[in-house]
């Protein structure tokens, strides 16, 4: 066999290996939300905003409640919560709310954030059938 068509069959089957490998990666690597008791919602009341994080792909709010344990819960896309009234200045810091999550089934101190409450009464919701 010539050089060339050595040449053409390693190029070829480097061609096919870097295609196989593009396809084995993952082309969009989200999580589940199985982690959640999606569809049971649980309500904290009077607790206190400590960080409230607007990043993609998914918010996070902090909070503290009466006994000072710190909360962690999950919540849309800014792109998605724009849309519902929300925004990177929906807290404070200090701030007193009411909220309903999804609980973690792993029984962590967090869960999917599904509305809150403020306390001049204003609420605001993640997902359109939580009304």
């Amino acid at each position: 066999m010539s050089t060339r068509g050595i040449r053409t069959r390693i190029a070829i089957i480097a061609t096919a290996a870097i295609g196989a490998a593009a396809m084995a990666m993952p082309g969009s690597a989200h999580h589940s939300t199985a982690m959640f008791e999606w569809g049971k919602p649980t309500e904290m009341k009077n607790v206190t905003v400590e960080r409230w994080d607007w990043t993609n792909p998914h918010t996070f709010l902090y909070v503290r409640d009466a006994q000072g344990n710190r909360w962690a819960f999950e919540g849309m896309s800014p792109n998605h919560l724009v849309r519902e009234g929300w925004s990177k200045r929906s807290f404070t810091a200090g701030e007193r709310i009411d909220l309903t999550y999804y609980a973690l089934r792993d029984s962590r101190r967090g869960g999917f954030n599904v509305t809150v409450t403020k306390a001049n009464g204003s609420r605001l919701i993640q997902l359109p059938g939580a009304r």
